[in-house]
């Protein structure tokens, strides 16, 4: 006992953990490229000899190589391009860097699966050129190109333009080469034929009724003439575009309120750069009540619905089919709202059986309205009802106040066998004259029997005692 606690106490644990780092760190070692070393989260590749001619690619048994975030290339010079497949694994990458290597060509869709990739340094590369079509998807902070033999082109001038939105602090010493062999400062660098493209959206307005037409209208200009493209997102209505060097248009049939505050952009790009014009779609359409349930109780009773319409409709409450005025005790509630869609609800503080009943909500706007109603239960009439059948007669007073309307939805008021309060007052009364009555003969009644009672016991004693008064009467005094 004593040799298996020693054999497996604090030291042995230490021991096996070191084992399995070293088995992690073997089997990665194994799976990393040769002239690189690798770790979970980083490929490091600056050994010379025997170097590097393809991209570092982990083999099958390493480690995920999403969990890659930085690839560190130095010194390579037979490494001579960046294909669309080199690194289509490394999805988590943030950090690439190649500096003083062969890198002659990058692969317009090399970067297309590293949507998290930001900082890029290809600092003394063999790169002439080098598109921006490489990037436009990125949201790149770092580009460093210092040491390349770019060409003069309008495929470099989208650099210019990046250098141009940093600090001066964050500026690089770009050049280029003109057909002369002439070495020009990339910020001096004008291109005549060079010209970035613009586009401007010409449209109605765009404020549409639900289930109308509408066409979108969009001219570019730019040099090369740009190419032309419409983005709509994930549109529900049915579009169709036409587009052409100069000018592009898109037609939207039988437009849906789904669609309502969406975006719509008009893009044109060419080698310069990229330009695009958007405008927000509105769509105008009648209130549809899509949920209406039963009261639920939390902090307070609530009747939870959820309204759409636009332009925002207005909310108008019945109960028992007479409107209902709203007060600090009954009121609606908006909790959330989306765009064109309201969710809420009708909350009631301590409701009680007199507001049991049949909630109608409708809304309401210029464009048509809808309603729905729910029956609500809260309670049962004390000693009458136990609150399983919510269908019974309910008086309408105390608490909340209603009244009664002649509307759409039908006239409210029951004019059938009236009673006033007089008739109630008078029935009262006849009641109380009843039990008065009753409560009187009732203690007469038990009076006269107290009194009976009384009599046949106390006048069984009064006999004897006369008896026994006349015998000593008839005893003379004197004698």
């Amino acid at each position: 006992m004593l040799s298996w606690k020693k054999c497996h106490g604090p030291g042995m644990a230490r021991l096996l953990g070191f084992c399995w780092l070293v088995l992690i760190f073997w089997r990665g070692s194994q799976a990393c490229p040769t002239s690189c070393t690798c770790s979970t989260t980083r490929i490091w590749c600056s050994s010379p000899s025997p170097g590097i001619t393809a991209f570092p690619r982990l083999e099958p048994n390493s480690p995920d190589p999403e969990n890659i975030t930085e690839i560190y290339i130095a010194k390579q010079p037979r490494l001579e391009s960046i294909t669309e497949d080199d690194l289509e694994g490394y999805v988590g990458l943030k950090n690439l860097t190649v500096v003083e290597s062969g890198l002659r060509m990058v692969a317009y869709q090399a970067f297309l699966k590293n949507p998290n990739l930001q900082h890029i340094n290809f600092t003394k590369n063999k790169l002439t050129n080098l598109s921006r079509k490489h990037f436009r998807h990125l949201f790149l902070t770092e580009l460093t190109l210092v040491g390349n033999p770019l060409k003069c082109s309008c495929d470099i001038l989208w650099i210019k333009t990046f250098q141009e939105t940093k600090s001066i602090s964050e500026t690089q010493d770009l050049y280029c080469t003109n057909e002369n062999n002439q070495k020009i400062a990339l910020k001096d660098l004008k291109m005549p034929n060079c010209v970035v493209p613009s586009a401007n959206l010409i449209t109605p307005n765009l404020t549409v009724e639900e289930g109308k037409s509408i066409t979108l209208f969009c001219n570019t200009s730019g040099h090369p003439a740009p190419d032309v493209s419409w983005e709509v997102g994930n549109l529900v209505s049915k579009h169709m575009n036409e587009t052409s060097k100069a000018s592009a248009s898109l037609k939207i049939t039988n437009i849906s309120s789904d669609d309502s505050g969406k975006q719509i952009s008009c893009v044109a790009e060419n080698i310069v750069g990229e330009a695009q014009d958007t405008v927000n779609l509105t769509v105008h359409f009648a209130p549809t009540i899509t949920f209406l349930e039963s009261p639920t109780s939390d902090h307070h009773w609530c009747i939870p619905f959820t309204v759409k319409g636009n332009p925002k409709p207005t909310l108008q409450w019945f109960y028992q089919g007479a409107i209902l005025n709203e007060s600090k005790y009954i009121c609606t509630k908006i909790h959330v709202t989306n765009h064109t869609e309201y969710h809420g609800c009708l909350q009631l503080d301590n409701p009680t059986h007199m507001n049991n009943g049949v909630y109608t909500l409708m809304a309401k706007n210029e464009y048509g309205k809808d309603e729905k109603w729910v029956q609500a239960h809260f309670m049962g009439r004390p000693g009458i009802d136990d609150g399983t059948d919510p269908n019974y007669d309910i008086d309408l007073y105390g608490g909340y106040d209603y009244e009664t309307t002649p509307n759409d939805i039908g006239e409210t008021t029951n004019k059938s066998n009236p009673i006033t309060s007089t008739d109630v007052s008078n029935k009262d009364n006849e009641d109380s004259i009843t039990v008065y009555v009753v409560v009187g003969i009732a203690a007469l009644v038990c009076t006269g029997l107290v009194i009976m009672l009384i009599i046949l016991k106390f006048g069984r004693h009064s006999k004897f005692g006369m008896k026994g008064f006349v015998l000593f009467h008839k005893i003379p005094l004197d004698g």
